[in-house]
């Protein structure tokens, strides 16, 4: 288990994701998924982005996503001091 100095494990600190899946959700969706900011982009997928507290919340989305019965596309963390888009999508 990797810890940083003062004993927090950095699994669990909240960071920003972007989750990426194929089909349009509209803006109701976001409270299911804990506030996430959701845009349907023209290629017909959504993309839900926001700050997920820890990894058991990212689970939880990724459940809900599964729930939908949309195909995930990717899941992209987001670092703290990165304001624009990565180039660098993980496709799932």
């Amino acid at each position: 288990m990797s810890q940083t100095r003062g004993g927090s494990d950095k699994r669990h600190e909240a960071r920003r994701y972007e989750i990426r899946v194929q089909g349009h959700l509209d803006s109701r969706w976001s409270e299911r998924f804990d506030g996430l900011t959701l845009t349907q982009e023209s290629d017909g997928i959504t993309l839900l982005e926001g700050r997920v507290v820890d990894q058991s919340a990212l689970h939880g989305l990724l459940q809900r996503v599964r729930d939908t019965g949309l195909p995930l596309v990717s899941v992209t963390p987001i670092g703290p001091d990165q304001t624009t888009e990565p180039t660098n999508h993980q496709p799932i």
